[in-house]
């Protein structure tokens, strides 16, 4: 978004979601993204998902 020059508001406008999803979605609070609107984040900013998305490997458990 800062390299767009885009503000949150303005890309949840584009987007058509409220900019609080938006938010969440942007600080990793939400744990599935529908494909529709990760396209519309993606034709919005120009980019590709692997620009904006990135795979965290859960914790493994400690062993005892």
């Amino acid at each position: 978004m800062a390299d767009r020059k885009i503000s949150l508001n303005e890309l949840a406008a584009k987007v058509g979601i409220a900019n609080v999803n938006l938010s969440k979605i942007k600080t990793g609070k939400i744990s599935a993204i529908r494909f529709s609107t990760l396209e519309a984040i993606c034709d919005a900013l120009d980019c590709q998902p692997g620009d904006i998305l990135e795979y965290r490997r859960e914790s493994e458990p400690t062993e005892k």
